[in-house]
């Protein structure tokens, strides 16, 4: 067999390779991460991606394309710690080779060159699902050790749904347009600042998933907001038709919930997700899904759990210093 080639990300003309690779190792391991050629660009194309530097293909010598690595960098924390998220794919006939090591061995030296450039300590983050015995394998085989555990929870729809309420002189509506973006980004950083490993949102990264989405509907964009105009609490929903078709499903998401400092403990979390699943029902979805830490400090899986979501598998979030 010969040894494989490493190269760079060369643009437009690899999207529909990788589509392709992605696509072949989900009808193997069946995770969910199948994806289409409008999803990947807006992935890869973020600005918060460095194509050159943070993207990897492995290809034989004859231009097949068997593997693929891609990175996260995420700015420093209050630790002056720089996280890494590390997402990779191999064709199944060419897994259990080498080509495992090599893709760690090229997240970590990317890493070690942000270390030394930036001066801050360094971390390498990679999911697995605990169905997913081949990714999980890798990691604790490279020295990755389990940091956090994440639920995916799912809810049927065609249960009762009650009715939102929300406190006195709140109004549910949905967020107008993208002068209101600025608003939205600091309802999100204040609302997730207490949890594990937030990192700031900005305006610029969500300006550029609503623009890149294409399937971005405002309709399910919902916000609450307090008497004196403060945006206090917020249910984004989603409905990709292509991940349902891919997966032969009839799905929507509550991408992410969140209450405002502040706002806590008056209702506004469970009547948020009220509105957000009423929303996906209304738009003829059979089941709602969304992922939570195991750990939430607010209690979310509770919240989760009270209004009929139960547990689908659990996601490892494996870390590794470098």
């Amino acid at each position: 067999m010969t040894t494989p080639i490493a190269r760079p990300f060369a643009g437009e003309s690899d999207l529909q390779p990788l589509v392709d690779l992605i696509n072949i190792c989900e009808s193997v391991d069946r995770i969910e991460s199948g994806t289409s050629l409008a999803e990947l660009r807006a992935e890869i194309n973020s600005p918060s991606l460095d194509q050159q530097r943070d993207l990897r293909l492995w290809q034989h010598e004859s231009g097949e394309l068997i593997a693929f690595g891609q990175l996260w960098i995420r700015p420093a924390h209050v630790e002056n710690t720089i996280d890494g998220n590390l997402w990779f794919f191999v064709h199944p006939e060419a897994r259990g080779t080498d080509l495992e090591t090599e893709i760690i061995t090229w997240a970590e030296g990317r890493m070690r060159e942000i270390r030394s450039e930036k001066g801050a300590q360094t971390r390498l983050y990679c999911g697995a699902r605990d169905d997913d015995g081949w990714r999980t394998s890798i990691m604790q085989g490279h020295g990755f050790t389990p940091a956090r555990y994440f639920l995916r929870m799912v809810r049927p729809l065609d249960q009762p749904i009650s009715e939102p309420q929300l406190p006195e002189g709140f109004i549910l509506r949905q967020v107008e347009g993208e002068h209101e973006i600025p608003a939205w980004v600091e309802m999100f950083n204040e609302s997730f600042i207490d949890h594990w490993n937030h990192h700031p949102l900005t305006v610029e990264q969500v300006l550029y998933w609503l623009e890149s989405d294409p399937f971005y509907n405002p309709q399910g964009d919902l916000i609450a907001v307090a008497p004196d105009g403060t945006f206090a609490a917020f249910c984004f929903c989603s409905i990709n038709p292509e991940e349902n078709e891919r997966n032969g499903c009839n799905e929507g998401w509550i991408n992410v919930l969140g209450t405002r400092r502040g706002f806590r403990n008056i209702g506004l979390g469970r009547a948020m997700l009220l509105a957000g699943l009423r929303w996906l029902k209304d738009q003829g979805m059979d089941f709602a899904k969304l992922g939570v830490d195991s750990e939430n400090p607010t209690g979310a899986t509770r919240l989760y759990e009270s209004v009929g979501f139960y547990p689908a598998y659990t996601l490892t979030s494996y870390s590794k210093e470098v």
